[in-house]
């Protein structure tokens, strides 16, 4: 009990220390416990269910202790991770994007996903090549990598847009999937 709670006292000042991001129209700012419910909402959805694939968050309790294992500890370990992106206008929680430390993939890998309201309005562009300025000019990174699997048309466009190249098809560990690797020098 001591060890769980000196772990969320360590998340709990990691996450005041976290740095939110603005653009003209978002707020991208690190996912955390709070956001549990949408996370289950998202991670749910059909289109990510389809193009991300099941990541077993089949409640909101899955979805807390998802963010807690895979989210937090590279937030505490790398200072960036999954970022829950945000509406100015009205506050309302659209999307996520992020950095991620993949086993499987060389280097960081820039990830996103929107709820389907509010796709096709430019908000994925607006997140994801905020995201990458910043990986280069807060994080210090020197190329990005980005998956998407080759049905996926739309992120295959956004990763062109923002200048992402295709390399070669792969696989990660536990996915049996044929992914498209794209990489992106910063």
């Amino acid at each position: 009990m001591a060890k769980l709670l000196k772990r969320n006292l360590r998340l709990n000042k990691l996450m005041t220390e976290v740095k939110i991001f603005e653009t003209e129209r978002l707020w991208i700012r690190p996912t955390s416990t709070e956001d549990a419910k949408f996370v289950f909402e998202l991670f749910n959805s059909p289109k990510c269910l389809r193009f991300i694939g099941d990541r077993n968050i089949h409640n909101i309790d899955k979805a807390r202790l998802y963010i807690e294992d895979k989210m937090l500890p590279q937030f505490e370990r790398l200072g960036f991770s999954s970022y829950t992106v945000v509406q100015k206008s009205d506050e309302k929680k659209i999307g996520a994007c992020g950095l991620y430390d993949r086993e499987g993939i060389e280097g960081i890998d820039l990830g996103f996903a929107f709820l389907r309201e509010f796709e096709k309005k430019g908000y994925a562009m607006e997140a994801a090549s905020f995201l990458v300025k910043a990986a280069k000019t807060y994080f210090n990174l020197k190329e990005l990598s980005a998956i998407t699997v080759e049905e996926n048309s739309g992120s295959q466009k956004l990763l062109e847009k923002l200048g992402f190249e295709f390399i070669e098809f792969t696989t990660i560990p536990n996915d049996p999937a044929k992914l498209m690797l794209y990489k992106k020098e910063l």
